[in-house]
């Protein structure tokens, strides 16, 4: 596992984004070869998904041989709601580079059946070979600005109807704050290297 603690959000979000970015360059995608990408929805990504926008303008990387697999849905909410991580992936991310519709997975929170969803969700992981770099990311209370980078090997892969209760208060509103079971999947053994950063309210001394 390598930790590295930075000073603030932005920087965070552009070693993650590098990161990426030069992940993706080192594999060399292709029609052939696709490069898999698990991915994170909520605040702490975004600033990592403008960076990547911006790169992807610049010409300093294609997403058209990329599949992505997002990490979880809400059960219950149309998926062109605007509170939708379907939605949130597309208006903030997906739109503005060059990925394939076809190639960007996100599961679905209104499917009849959540577990088949879920089996049908890890079927197309297996089927592209699993997950190459899992991006992950989450806030805590107080400290710095934290990336933890570390090569995952477990022995499962396991999807699950989580029925976690969640409650985004910056990004649901009292319309729909009822609909909050949400149906994910964990990440497991055909993925191959993790990065997931920390952002945090406080800042404070690190101790490493």
């Amino acid at each position: 596992m390598k930790l590295i603690i930075l000073d603030d959000y932005d920087q965070a979000s552009e070693w993650a984004a590098k990161y990426i970015r030069n992940r993706i360059a080192q594999f060399g995608p292709g029609p052939d070869r696709y490069f898999t990408l698990g991915l994170p929805t909520g605040s702490t990504p975004l600033g990592c998904y403008k960076k990547l926008i911006q790169y992807f303008k610049n010409g300093e990387v294609s997403f058209k041989y990329v599949k992505t697999f997002n990490m979880d849905e809400y059960v219950g909410i149309p998926r062109d709601h605007p509170e939708s991580y379907h939605s949130f992936m597309w208006n903030n991310f997906f739109k503005h580079i060059d990925i394939r519709a076809e190639n960007a997975h996100i599961l679905d929170g209104n499917a009849p059946d959540l577990q088949a969803e879920c089996d049908s969700f890890e079927t197309k992981i297996k089927d592209a070979g699993g997950i190459e770099l899992f991006v992950g990311g989450t806030v805590a209370v107080v400290s710095n600005y934290t990336l933890v980078h570390q090569n995952v090997f477990v022995t499962s892969n396991r999807l699950t109807e989580a029925l976690t209760i969640k409650m985004p208060v910056s990004f649901f509103n009292k319309r729909v704050a009822a609909l909050h079971h949400v149906v994910q999947f964990s990440m497991g053994g055909d993925t191959g290297e993790s990065v997931c950063w920390i952002t945090r309210q406080k800042r404070v001394a690190s101790v490493c």
